[in-house]
């Protein structure tokens, strides 16, 4: 399994090192030394973890859809010329920029400030590793 330093734990979950070592001291995860004597968590429980504490806004829309990736957020720019629009949404610590028509922004009375959900039906979506620092 992968072994995550308390560092690059508490960034992945959007908390400080602190709370890190207090979930360690607490029982709420376990962590082991590594070669160079630096605490670390597993990589499947720091997983686990971030699952049960994702706070996800609820989808203000009573939509049935198929598309499991919906993003809830505030619209944070809006960039407009005659046939297209960037529409950029902040959801949560997430950044999701959107290319549409000038038309939908106007139907969609999109403006800086009013809450949109982004939805993502993809084919591929790119997964990537990041090396993880000794």
């Amino acid at each position: 399994m992968p072994q995550i330093r308390v560092k690059e734990a508490a960034s992945f979950l959007g908390v400080s090192d602190d709370t890190v070592r207090r979930w360690i001291e607490g029982g709420l995860l376990s962590s082991t030394k590594d070669e160079g004597g630096r605490t670390v968590v597993d990589g499947l429980e720091l997983a686990r973890i971030a699952k049960q504490n994702a706070v996800l806004p609820a989808d203000p829309s009573s939509v049935g859809r198929s598309a499991r990736n919906r993003f809830v957020g505030i619209v944070t720019d809006i960039v407009v010329d005659k046939v297209m629009a960037q529409v950029e949404l902040q959801c949560g610590p997430h950044r999701v920029v959107s290319l549409i028509s000038s038309e939908a922004v106007r139907e969609l009375g999109l403006e800086l400030g009013s809450v949109a959900v982004a939805v993502v039906k993809a084919t591929n979506v790119i997964v990537e590793t990041v090396a993880v620092t000794e």
